[in-house]
């Protein structure tokens, strides 16, 4: 080894502990001077340098391990947060150190939630600015909106009324007032409850019984019915068919002359008017209406009857809002019915069996006084039964007057016997 040459000595850098600091040089420890880090190839110089460097390798590899382990250490939690993510012990401790910031931030994440909040099924926001206000006391509770209770059904109306009979057991229900002609659309008619198909009346509501006739006036038929009402005192609906009602006017003034009650049966019986449009309807309905009070002017026309029983939603609401209340039946005799190979009198002996089987307080009678004799004939032995078994008539109608007895006349007093000097022949012996 030549003096002038001077020998360069590797001197093995210290191992690193385990944590050591992340900001360790990267080199390699040299006492060799500073010419041995301006060398070219410090890392990779030819020579006695390579074992340098192969050292200086190993020991950068350490501290590289070294890094990360001081790492994984001083970070106990969140192994697997983003690596942008700031760890939730750094947020304690600016929150510690600077509340006015961490509030800011909660106020702007607090508007952002606002401006979008989310809906509940009940309409409400889950905001969470909002619970937190509610919690706080800041601003009240919302109350959830409760359902809205549906109207609950009244009790079913009861025939218009103004006057009624006196009833001895119990008094009458309270009475729905009369339709009243709206002029609106029958989609925006409200109906009383009613107790028959599609709110028409099955019932009168009360204590009262009440006759019914339909299809007239019949010429031969309807006098004779009302004479059988007016001999039992006795007031009756009567439902006209409008092609009657102008073939015979006299008897459509006789009717009303005699304070029975008169109701629209359509102009010629249609036994589809339900399904027809509102519009049509209503021209039906009127042009009955204009015949009957042709008849006999500013009668009133409470009432009215779907032929059949044909009542629809559209019917009902289009006759109430023209001022009528739909009339439906509780005892149905069939008396238009004429079974095969039966008599009259079997006719008849059915009609009188059935009204009496099925009425009872509050019923609505229907018969037809039109082309049907053998009701006619049922009726005379019905209306006595009927009578002293129930109260019947209409309800608001005016009753006819009821016979008062008549007072006995005084019998006179046979006069004294004068006394005669002649004694009569009997008192002989």
């Amino acid at each position: 080894m030549s003096e002038a040459e001077p020998a360069t000595v590797a001197v093995p850098a210290p191992r690193p502990t385990r944590v050591q600091s992340a900001a360790a040089p990267r080199v390699a420890f040299l006492d060799a001077g500073d010419g041995a880090r301006h060398r070219a190839g410090a890392y990779e110089s030819s020579g006695s340098s390579r074992t340098v460097t192969r050292r200086s390798r190993a020991a950068e590899a350490r501290h590289a391990h070294s890094r990360r382990r001081s790492t994984k250490d001083r970070v106990s939690s969140g192994a697997h947060r983003a690596p942008t993510t700031v760890p939730v012990e750094d947020w304690v401790r600016a929150a510690k150190n600077r509340p006015q910031v961490l509030l800011g931030t909660l106020v702007a994440a607090g508007l952002l939630l606002t401006a979008v909040p989310i809906p509940q099924s009940g309409g409400e926001s889950n905001s969470v600015m909002t619970a937190a206000a509610e919690a706080v006391g800041v601003i009240s509770r919302s109350e959830k909106k409760k359902p809205e209770k549906k109207a609950e059904p009244g009790s079913v109306q009861a025939l218009p009324a103004t006057t009624r009979p006196s009833v001895a057991p119990s008094p009458p229900p309270t009475s729905a007032p009369a339709a009243q002609p709206t002029g609106k659309q029958p989609e925006q008619v409200v109906v009383p409850p009613g107790d028959g198909p599609f709110n028409s009346l099955r019932t009168t509501g009360s204590q009262v019984v009440m006759l019914s006739f339909d299809d007239g006036p019949d010429p031969e038929q309807t006098p004779k019915i009302l004479e059988l009402l007016e001999k039992h005192q006795v007031k009756a609906v009567f439902c006209l068919v409008g092609t009657q009602a102008r073939r015979h006017p006299d008897l459509v003034r006789k009717i009303a002359e005699a304070g029975h009650v008169l109701c629209n049966h359509t102009w010629s019986h249609d036994l589809s008017i339900g399904k027809k449009k509102p519009h049509q309807i209503l021209a039906d309905l009127e042009r009955t209406n204009a015949a009957i009070r042709a008849a006999a002017p500013d009668v009133e026309i409470p009432y009215f009857r779907a032929p059949g029983g044909n009542f629809t939603d559209r019917l009902v609401r289009t006759a109430y809002g023209d001022g009528m209340t739909s009339l439906y039946w509780e005892v149905d005799p069939r008396d238009w019915e004429h079974l095969e190979g039966e008599t009259s009198e079997q006719h008849v002996k059915r009609i009188i069996t059935q009204v009496k089987k099925e009425t009872r307080p509050g019923a609505i009678v229907l018969s037809h006084d039109f082309n049907q004799p053998d009701t006619t004939t049922a009726y005379a032995e019905l209306l006595p039964w009927l009578v002293e078994n129930f109260q019947v008539g209409v309800p608001g109608a005016a009753t006819g007057p009821t016979p008062a007895p008549s007072a006995p006349e005084p019998t006179p007093s046979a006069p004294e016997p004068t006394p005669s000097a002649t004694p009569s022949p009997s008192a002989t012996v």
